[in-house]
């Protein structure tokens, strides 16, 4: 089932498969998160904002509305 990144649970692993906001788009691309490329969320702050994860291979910290945007399939393992 596809969701929202900032759905996932520090821990889970998804593939992003595409992005929901234009705007946010090329941005998102160009620090990495690409269709195709395995996510994992490390961790989400208290209040939910920022979400630290891991994508190509390095750490990166994203705001909840960015997180929105992108739609992953969660991989089980």
């Amino acid at each position: 089932m596809n969701k929202k990144l900032s759905e996932l649970l520090p821990g889970e692993k998804g593939l992003i498969l595409s992005f929901k906001n234009e705007d946010l788009y090329l941005k998102l691309m160009e620090m990495g998160c690409v269709p195709g490329e395995e996510i994992i969320v490390e961790q989400i702050a208290p209040l939910g904002d920022p979400i630290s994860i891991q994508v190509a291979g390095y750490h990166l910290s994203l705001r909840q509305e960015e997180a929105e945007s992108i739609i992953v399939k969660r991989i089980y393992f």
